[in-house]
């Protein structure tokens, strides 16, 4: 019990006011650097300042919110926290592409029991250098010290991103139809999602963690390796050619984000032969005993983002998807159905 005369503090509750204003300083150069040019103001305000671009006649704006999930265990837990702000980044700006829009700005909340600023510094510079790969600026944020919510240095994030698509140029999947080509970007891990079953897997093999080596990396590594973000090569395509429909592959894999833009009458068949699903995921499936379906239905298994378009457009749509860097490739096709079918198929060609 304390004692009557004692004087309590914020601090001495657990809450740190000065690491907070230490980490705004850490941090603030990172911000800076994404900032552009319809950034109305700086950090330190109560609400973050950006300006409607102008080049825009019938501005939509399309926002998105998510989180990096329980990846965060394993960065906690092997002290790899220096890519999980691109993951966060990549999960909400990933997603409001498949409308069609350019992301504008960003903001992140940083939630933890015992501030450690080297830790959340690391955090929002990966934040940072995430918004810098997808053209968006970091306008603001939150950084939460809550002991006894959070236990310890634990943390989690959230993200929200607002992006914006002129009127008629919305990607929404009312012109997907039978015949269709299907195109894929690769993946560059199992990057945001499933690590709730990977971590269920690593429980039976911990020293694998640390040991497990696969083509010569590390295997940690390889599951930390930060979501791959795709807004240029999307919005490159987006200007050259019409786009039918875009799914980001995240949480419910193959099977779940492909028919989020087809037609409720048609299904897409893939071709599981077009590509050879990293190994990454080959070992996750042999040491968790996972059959093929929920593999499917958990991770991108290779494939981080499906592009549906006309047969006519293949080969520009391969053409400007490679001169963005990407290694686009034919994956499958759509196909009409009776409503009580599958939405996903494969086959092996």
């Amino acid at each position: 019990m304390n004692n009557k005369n004692q004087s309590l503090s914020y601090k001495s509750s657990g809450v740190d006011i000065d690491a907070g204003a230490q980490l705004i300083e850490e941090i603030k150069d990172s911000v800076t650097q994404t900032h552009r040019l319809e950034v109305l103001s700086g950090l330190g305000g109560f609400g973050g300042l950006f300006e409607m671009p102008t080049s825009y006649r019938q501005p939509v704006l399309v926002s998105s919110a998510d989180g990096v999930g329980t990846k965060l265990k394993l960065a906690t837990r092997y002290n790899k926290h220096q890519n999980v702000g691109v993951d966060l980044v990549a999960m909400c700006v990933n997603d409001i592409i498949c409308s069609g829009a350019e992301p504008l700005f960003f903001l992140d909340y940083f939630a933890t029991g015992k501030l450690n600023v080297q830790t959340a510094a690391s955090v929002i510079k990966s934040i940072a250098n995430g918004c810098e790969l997808s053209g968006c600026a970091l306008i603001g944020g939150e950084t939460a010290e809550m002991p006894g919510m959070y236990g310890g240095t634990d943390y989690d994030l959230a993200g929200f991103c607002v992006g914006v698509v002129e009127k008629n140029k919305i990607i929404d999947g009312s012109k997907v139809s039978a015949g269709d080509s299907l195109l894929a970007l690769r993946s560059s891990g199992p990057h945001s999602n499933g690590f709730s079953l990977i971590r269920k897997v690593l429980e039976e093999f911990e020293t694998a963690v640390v040991s497990e080596q696969i083509d010569n990396k590390p295997l940690i590594d390889l599951l930390m390796t930060p979501t791959k973000i795709y807004v240029k090569s999307v919005l490159n395509l987006h200007k050259e050619l019409p786009i039918h429909g875009l799914a980001h592959i995240t949480g419910g894999g193959l099977l779940e984000n492909i028919p989020r833009f087809l037609p409720p009458n048609s299904k897409a068949k893939i071709n599981c032969s077009s590509w050879e699903i990293p190994k990454v995921f080959e070992w996750i499936k042999q040491k968790g005993n996972i059959d093929m379906h929920e593999m499917y239905r958990t991770f991108n298994c290779g494939i981080g983002m499906i592009i549906c378009v006309s047969p006519r457009d293949i080969d520009h749509a391969l053409a400007v998807l490679k001169t963005s860097g990407e290694e686009p490739f034919l994956i499958g096709h759509v196909e009409t159905i009776n409503t009580s079918e599958v939405k996903v198929c494969f086959e092996r060609s």
